[in-house]
């Protein structure tokens, strides 16, 4: 059986695995490296749904554009972590915002601070594989 920490850890390299073979584009590793490393913060400065109510509409109703898609795809993320089926605090809910929505408080708590903790092994993860834009 692993650990909480080996089970993020082994999902959010899953996640960049899978990001880096659908995205060849520079642009978008880029994009979406500087998103995740802004995530965490941005959790602790507004909360988890300010963040990711951010994210949805930065990635707007249809992604086509790389810094859409960054956002979009990180928005995926963090949804797949928190709304995954053996584990997560949402289990198999379709949507994380909504999800966060209709709740109550504890789990909001219980998500944000999994969120935080899951960002920062995917946060390492990213840094790893995908490069750093000049801008950072």
């Amino acid at each position: 059986m692993k650990t909480i920490e080996q089970q993020r850890a082994a999902n959010a390299l899953s996640r960049i695995n899978e990001l880096h073979e659908k995205y060849e584009s520079e642009d978008f590793r880029k994009r979406y490296r500087a998103y995740v490393d802004r995530l965490g913060p941005t959790i602790i400065m507004n909360g988890l749904g300010q963040a990711l109510a951010t994210e949805r509409a930065a990635a707007g109703p249809r992604p086509e554009r790389d810094h859409q898609k960054a956002h979009d795809e990180l928005y995926k993320s963090l949804q797949g972590w928190l709304c995954r089926k053996d584990g997560g605090v949402y289990p198999s809910h379709p949507d994380l915002l909504q999800a966060i929505m209709e709740k109550d408080e504890s789990d909001y708590l219980s998500a944000q601070a999994e969120a935080l903790a899951w960002t920062e092994w995917h946060k390492k993860c990213c840094r790893a594989s995908f490069p750093k834009s000049e801008d950072d």
